[in-house]
């Protein structure tokens, strides 16, 4: 189908639903939930919660359990305020009520150190704040509406996070990201407090990023995100963090989701375990094949590509053991291609050849929390989680009969344990103490049929255990009512290798008034490498194999941030932050003369011998403008100018792959309700423009590729080489229905709106001869309808 018929096919379709109208009627919906201290989790007794701008005014007082309940609540857009004495007053705002679900909160409360003096200062809770309340600097919070509203982010929080300043894509057909010119391996994920594995469909090797999220946004709740110096409880990581938390199914009722659409159908239910039991469960399933966009004339690649996934949490309190959570998700994807059986028609190579990628990971965790007393409370977590990557290569020769010639395998299974003791002594010190324990165990094999000996080769063949420990103590230390502290300390070690790393961390935040808040943290970071480097392997002089890298220490960088926030309204803000990040003792090449460092890894295991005398350097300039919504508008304005490079054994600064040096992304939407007298339908138009420099490659060297009939790279000149800059616009429009019960929307979100051909790097094309380009994702329209009772 070309693609002027098929905007004509998903116009008509649109704007059939658009013109629909419903008889004028008043919607109301519940709004209930629990107010908790931000610190202690100790649930909070007489909290004054009102729904703002109601009239006559609604709300509600919280029982001794903390809970509270609103009946008859208009659906649409509603600001909470939650009033208690002691205590900072909160200010909830843009909560969407629909009428298909209803809304359960869990809503922390700051208690206010003035107020200990006998004088209470009512101070609204930012948007900006982050759901960790021992959290730094560089950290915002992003919320479920963000990754469902936002032009092409399509439920995933990696695709959304481009919005925010200093992240940036490494090639728009994955949602791998780039954090402060970083290596997307630099990326940590974390759940309700446990680290996880990379939570993406066709995720490679050592990568943080895959394909499209194994997420559903059913699940989430409000989340943070990290761009550098992380507090102590955080480690293992390099660039950044997703640390997600996840919400509780309803515990009253059961309410459904389900939604189709051209990425396949995602279905939904959650309700109460059983009737008189505040124990709920959540669970949403997905099916995708992209066969659907391909049958309609998108070009999303060759092959058949397939997905599926599963995730869930379970919530279960007790009266006096304290509550557990079983929570996790699981998520197999896989692409294949299939050879030309007809000899006839061969003209290339790939016409012969056939292969099948794989990539599957799964992830469950047993959490329990319990509450000593108004001062402490113990979380511990058991988890386990696992990921299989696999691709293997045939191709036809000349008599017509499949030949392997490339396999690889990388399974690695992780059980972990943490516990985590906090202890709110008062309203100015905090403390929190953990352990984690992993045990790493793995099978990594690749090999190859080469082509000048006809013999298979095996360069990495390992089946082996690591263990390492991590550990951590951090203290917040309120000053005063607008000063504030927050120091700690991380410990990581490999046990099997003895490597370690004891890490200081700290950050300072003053507000001079409720419109100006200045900043400044510090952190020292590490980061384990990649299992697969650890076993490369080569024979000696005596014919052993011997592991080259197995001593091999970590990754570190020292991170420096100070920002400066400005609260110009009460819906508008705007912040800047400068960063300095001295990255050292990074895992390099032990050659030499040899440029190959491993701060320029996307992905995959560099499996050559490397030692610890690489240097890195980042530096750069932050700012953002943000409006939350008003009036249904909102926009985020982020850009950031930057430089990113580094050192290995050739003595030479050089720049890194991911130093496109600027980045400038505008993100915003308008809604409007629309009916001729219901105003129950809401118009949404999202629009994300995104810009980028350019990212660095080597040079091919044309006349050696040719000589050797495979690509040579020009290691003289490493990473000079400077794509073209990077521009992409997308649009999403959305139509929102409530009914009696249930609400449904409509959406057309299209990624590169304007089907702009950005160059995503050059190859060595060894039948032809040359050296070609290959361009990223082209326009993608994705039509879904999703409807919630």
């Amino acid at each position: 189908m070309k693609p002027l018929n098929l905007f004509r096919a998903i116009a008509l379709v649109f704007f059939t639903f658009c013109s629909t109208i419903l008889f004028a009627q008043q919607l109301t919906q519940t709004v209930r939930g629990v107010v908790m201290d931000n610190l202690s989790s100790q649930p909070l007794p007489g909290v004054n919660v009102i729904v703002y701008g109601t009239n006559p005014l609604i709300g509600a007082v919280t029982d001794m359990d903390g809970q509270f309940r609103i009946v008859n609540v208009p659906i649409g857009s509603q600001t909470l305020i939650i009033q208690y004495t002691g205590y900072k007053t909160g200010t909830i705002q843009n909560l969407e009520i629909k009428s298909g679900k209803e809304m359960v909160l869990n809503i922390p409360l700051e208690e206010d150190i003035a107020a200990m003096g006998g004088v209470e200062i009512v101070a609204e809770s930012d948007k900006q704040e982050a759901v960790n309340s021992m959290s730094g600097t560089s950290t915002r919070t992003f919320s479920v509406e963000e990754t469902q509203k936002f032009a092409a982010a399509i439920n995933d929080p990696g695709r959304m996070a481009l919005s925010f300043a200093g992240v940036q894509s490494t090639d728009d057909g994955n949602n791998n990201i780039s954090i402060r010119g970083n290596s997307p391996f630099g990326l940590l994920w974390r759940m309700e407090g446990v680290d996880i594995p990379s939570p993406n469909h066709f995720a490679a090797p050592a990568t943080s990023g895959g394909g499209i999220s194994i997420l559903s946004s059913q699940l989430l709740s409000n989340s943070d995100f990290m761009t550098g110096a992380f507090s102590a409880e955080y480690g293992n990581a390099l660039s950044g963090v997703f640390d997600l938390k996840l919400r509780k199914g309803n515990n009253e009722k059961r309410e459904y989701t389900f939604q189709a659409g051209f990425m396949g159908i995602d279905a939904a239910v959650e309700g109460p375990i059983r009737k008189g039991y505040d124990g709920s469960f959540l669970i949403n399933y997905r099916y995708s094949t992209l066969s659907l966009l391909s049958n309609i004339g998108v070009n999303v690649g060759d092959g058949i590509t397939n997905f599926q996934d599963l995730s869930f949490h379970v919530y279960m309190p007790t009266k006096k053991s304290g509550t557990f959570s079983l929570f996790g998700f699981g998520g197999l994807s896989d692409q294949q291609f299939k050879a030309e059986s007809d000899s006839s028609k061969w003209e290339y190579r790939s016409d012969r050849e056939q292969g099948k990628y794989v990539s599957n990971t799964m992830m469950a965790g047993l959490k329990h929390l319990y509450i000593i007393n108004d001062h402490h409370y113990i979380q511990s977590i058991i988890s386990g989680s696992g990921v299989s990557i696999g691709y293997e290569l045939k191709e036809y020769d000349d008599d017509v009969r499949f030949q392997e010639t490339y396999n690889e395998r990388f399974e690695q299974r992780k059980l972990t344990y943490n516990t985590t003791w906090n202890w709110k002594k008062n309203a100015r010190h905090h403390f929190r103490t953990g352990v984690y324990l992993n045990l790493h165990q793995f099978n990594l094999y690749k090999n190859y049929l080469d082509e000048l000996t006809n013999e298979w080769l095996k360069p990495l063949d390992a089946s082996a255990q690591m263990r390492t420990a991590q550990a951590f103590s951090q203290w917040k230390y309120r000053i005063t009512d607008r000063l504030q502290f927050l120091g700690g300390l991380h410990f990581i070690t490999v046990l099997d290798n003895g490597t370690y790393s004891l890490e200081p961390r700290g950050s300072l935040k003053y507000t001079t008034n409720n419109s100006h808040t200045w900043s400044a943290g510090y952190g020292l970071h590490s980061q384990v490498q990649p299992i697969g480097v650890y076993h490369g392997e080569s024979i000696n002089d005596q014919g052993y194999r011997v592991k080259y890298n197995e001593n091999l220490e970590m990754n570190k960088a020292h991170h420096f941030v100070v920002g400066y926030d400005h609260r110009i309204s009460k819906f508008l803000h705007a912040k800047l932050e400068a960063y300095y990040q001295h990255l050292f003792n990074i895992a390099v090449e032990d050659k030499i003369g040899s440029s190959l460092s491993s701060l320029n890894m996307e992905y995959d295991f560099i499996l050559e011998p490397f030692n610890n005398k690489g240097l890195g350097r980042n530096k750069g300039i932050e700012l953002t403008l943000e409006q939350f919504t008003k009036n249904g508008l909102y926009f985020l304005l982020s850009g950031s100018i930057f430089q990113s490079e580094y050192k290995a054994m050739d003595g030479k600064w050089h720049n890194t792959r991911f130093n496109s040096g600027r980045t400038c992304t505008f993100t915003g939407g308008k809604e409007w309700k629309v009916g001729k007298s219901d105003k129950h339908k809401t118009l949404g138009v999202n629009l994300r423009l995104i810009y980028t420099g350019g990212l660095y490659a080597t040079p091919i060297d044309l006349a050696a590729s040719v000589d050797a009939g495979t690509a040579v790279y020009d290691e003289t000149r490493p990473f000079s080489e400077k794509a073209p800059d990077y521009m992409r616009a997308d649009l999403k429009i959305s139509l929102k229905k409530n009914k009696v019960k249930t609400n449904s929307t409509l959406s057309l979100d299209i990624q590169n709106v304007m089907n702009r051909q950005n160059i995503g790097g050059r190859y060595f094309n060894a039948e032809k001869g040359l050296i070609e380009t290959w361009t990223m994702v082209p326009l993608i329209p994705v039509l879904s309808y999703k409807i919630e009772f």
